[in-house]
């Protein structure tokens, strides 16, 4: 039985997190056959390496395509979305697809979905219908939804707004956020083997902190993460974790600074290339609060109850539980919103919350999408498709 070629790329560390149940659906589902493309900030010694991780959990590699240069600049960006066009074209021209996945919005997503709809392979798209005011990735996210044909967001919101974008309902699947898997299928580590991993004493506060570029707000970075800093550093009693920033422009900025505040405390606040799933969603069960801009604090953290400094604007409009509090940019906005996470009052009134990303709450997100995507290959249909006029008075409930 010839098996159908199921194309799926990974771009970082973040989005390999959220595609691992799926890539083991995939591989090892007998009609399926899994192409793996690696490529952006795993193939870079700067971030961490982390094609290595992947090697580890023994996936099958299909191709690396190296696409990042040697800075962060939008000369470098742009010049980074040609590559992913061009090389990304010519392996899908040699490449006997039947579907490729993409997740998410980072900037080489778009450019591998361009290039996919020119060689006739059709494009699964995870994560659409989602806003992030203070990114780039808002104007690229829209434009990969409009490039595929088959769509799985992460709330009905999110479902909504596909649908609204002109989308057929038939192709637009509800199931959760994949990443969520984890929560239910993986055995996180224990709180006594976190503290050897990290080099901290857990009987102190310590907080998790990610900082990403704020794409839409160029050259900010520096003074955004020096409030945040100052901030964290105001906290006598807290301790901090923190992961570098993803290889959007000024990420390096980012990662410059974060390297000279943890080197003059090393007892004290600790900076890791890249945590990896495991360590990165015990910290998240273990740690007492997490602060900065990554999507993890609205995606992940809500299922452990975990309270969320998220600073400034680069996940506004996305949907936020009750465990996110909502600051500027200003450190006197940060240490209010670090003093309101510590708070037992606050801690407590999260004790009921729900994850609206985790809408069935069994751990099969994942294989649903392979369910799925299995279905549509089997009999794809013409690669067309009409734009869904939204009926007057309609929000797509149903």
């Amino acid at each position: 039985m010839k098996r159908h070629c199921i194309g799926v790329v990974t771009t970082s560390r973040a989005d390999y997190g959220l595609l691992y149940w799926l890539l083991r659906a995939i591989h090892e589902d007998e009609e399926l056959a899994l192409r793996l493309y690696v490529t952006g900030s795993h193939l870079s010694e700067h971030f961490g390496l982390t094609v290595r991780e992947i090697e580890k959990d023994g996936l099958p590699i299909h191709r690396r395509v190296p696409i990042l240069t040697s800075n962060d600049s939008p000369t470098a960006v742009t010049t980074a979305i040609a590559r992913a066009a061009e090389e990304f074209g010519k392996a899908f021209a040699e490449d006997d697809l039947d579907i490729v996945v993409l997740l998410g919005d980072r900037f080489e997503i778009l450019p591998i979905a361009q290039a996919a709809v020119v060689h006739g392979v059709p494009v699964a798209h995870i994560h659409g219908g989602e806003t992030s005011e203070g990114a780039l990735d808002e104007y690229f996210r829209h434009a990969v939804t409009k490039l595929s044909l088959l769509h799985f967001p992460a709330t009905e919101a999110y479902r909504r707004r596909i649908l609204q974008m002109g989308e057929s309902s038939e192709r637009v699947h509800n199931f959760g956020a994949p990443g969520l898997d984890h929560l239910h299928r993986t055995a996180l580590l224990t709180r006594e083997q976190l503290q050897q991993e990290l080099g901290l004493d857990l009987g102190r506060p310590t907080a998790l902190v990610t900082y990403h570029p704020v794409t839409t707000e160029p050259y900010s970075a520096a003074d955004q993460v020096t409030q945040l800093l100052r901030a964290i550093e105001s906290e006598a009693t807290l301790q901090a974790v923190f992961t570098r920033a993803n290889a959007d422009n000024e990420g390096r900025i980012i990662n410059a600074l974060l390297e000279q505040f943890c080197s003059k405390r090393p007892e004290r606040y600790r900076l890791f290339d890249n945590l990896g799933t495991l360590r990165y969603l015990s910290c998240l069960k273990h740690l007492d609060l997490v602060i900065g801009n990554s999507s993890s604090g609205l995606i992940e953290a809500p299922s452990f109850r975990r309270p969320v400094v998220n600073v400034g604007n680069r996940q506004r409009g996305r949907i936020m539980a009750a465990n996110v509090i909502q600051t500027d940019y200003s450190e006197a906005s940060i240490r209010q919103g670090i003093a309101t996470a510590l708070s037992a009052s606050f801690r407590d009134s999260l004790a009921d919350m729900r994850n609206p990303y985790d809408r069935f709450g069994d751990g099969r997100v994942s294989e649903r999408i392979a369910a799925c995507i299995k279905t549509f290959v089997r009999n794809p249909g013409s690669l067309k498709k009409p734009f869904i006029d939204m009926p007057q008075g309609s929000n797509y409930d149903q």
